[in-house]
């Protein structure tokens, strides 16, 4: 075993894409995090992007390196130039070892040290390539690599449960609601108020941790989401995150995720929400909280939400005004109730799971630290 510098081994591909007619699309919003699999992807006719990839390459996310996102490619495509394209050298690392090399908390820290850039941070590839790591024998790199795989394989089937058990709790909500006349009811009406975020000032010198959209878009509330912000003064207790509000998406480059939101799980002292975030202060003796994030996903919520949405330079956007707009069937709140503890049953069985998959995650991390000499994770 030998200590080698990634750029010994492997090198970035700069091959630019050709006729891209009917070719797959990848930009960063494609990639991620934590996974090592390019699961979507744009199939557009017309693109600005010009750098081509390959099947085996790894598509590393330069631009705020943060995020975790680097995915190894299924097939031949073009994507943005704030991915860089990663290929193994023959005879000198693996192709299958590659992604889990680049894929690692380490090498992940590594590029943020080594990133440039203030809004936007983003690290070239001739910083990147000095990452050092242990590299074993060719055949001891295949073999890790079949352990990597099989576990991966396990990942993934623990994360199709984990989405059973979401598919479960719509079909419970459309057998108890989908087909019954219940009154509908404009979000105005049961809740309390409504109040927008705050933006990070480019001057000031109060620092606070700002959430990002991925906080909420993701179907669930991630307090672990969230960015250095600083401000002007210390932001105000009513734009801290408190576990008594519904935070609404409200504005997004992607419409199909305007609108969405979460509940925080408790209050947050340390937490600012942003002006991108609308914060919803529910009554709870007029609605389940449970229910209405249920209802909230539905799509005759979402048809509305997005009817409403206008978009600015790229942009959609929705105000306080159209989300108290917005109407969902109000059942007896009993029957919401209901409903709720059906949903507490599966979160138990959910909740074994997601721990499974962590423990399993933790263990591959750590694996794959210690074959490659990387320290602690």
């Amino acid at each position: 075993m030998s200590r080698v510098r990634l750029g010994d081994v492997a090198s970035e591909s700069k091959l630019k894409a050709g006729d891209k007619a009917g070719m797959p699309t990848v930009g960063l919003e494609h990639l991620d995090s934590g996974d090592v699999k390019l699961r979507r992807w744009d199939n557009m006719s017309e693109s600005t992007f010009t750098k081509s990839f390959l099947p085996g390459q790894v598509l590393f996310g330069r631009r705020r390196a943060y995020l975790q996102k680097a995915v190894t490619a299924p097939f031949e495509g073009v994507c943005s130039g704030d991915i860089t394209v990663i290929e193994a050298k023959p005879k000198m690392l693996s192709e299958r070892l590659l992604p889990f090399v680049i894929q690692n908390p380490i090498l992940f820290d590594f590029a943020v040290e080594k990133s440039a850039g203030s809004l936007s941070p983003r690290v070239k590839w001739d910083r990147l390539s000095q990452f050092e790591f242990e590299l074993p024998s060719m055949q001891e790199q295949e073999n890790l690599a079949d352990v990597l795989w099989a576990a991966q394989e396990v990942r993934e089937g623990y994360q199709e449960l984990i989405c059973e058990c979401d598919k479960l709790v719509k079909s419970q909500f459309v057998e108890m609601f989908g087909s019954a006349n219940y009154p509908l009811v404009t979000a105005s009406g049961f809740v309390l108020g409504f109040r927008n975020g705050i933006s990070p000032s480019k001057k000031g010198g109060v620092h606070s941790k700002v959430l990002t959209l991925s906080a909420v878009t993701q179907g669930r509330f991630d307090p672990s989401s969230w960015k250095d912000g600083t401000f002007k003064e210390t932001p105000p207790a009513d734009k801290r995150v408190s576990g008594r509000d519904f935070y609404i998406c409200r504005g997004n480059g992607n419409k199909r995720l305007v609108g969405t939101a979460a509940f925080a799980d408790k209050d947050y002292p340390d937490l600012v929400f942003p002006d991108t975030l609308i914060a919803a202060a529910v009554d709870d003796s007029k609605i389940d909280r449970t229910y209405l994030s249920c209802a909230w996903a539905q799509p005759a919520a979402r048809r509305q939400i997005e009817a409403s949405a206008r978009t600015t330079n790229g942009t959609f956007k929705i105000n306080q005004e159209v989300v108290g707009g917005v109407r969902i069937p109000l059942p007896p709140l009993g029957l919401q109730q209901e409903f709720a503890d059906f949903v507490a049953q599966v979160d138990k069985s959910k909740f074994a799971l997601q721990e499974a998959l962590d423990n399993l995650n933790a263990t591959t991390k750590k694996f794959i630290s210690e074959e490659l000499g990387l320290g602690n994770v």
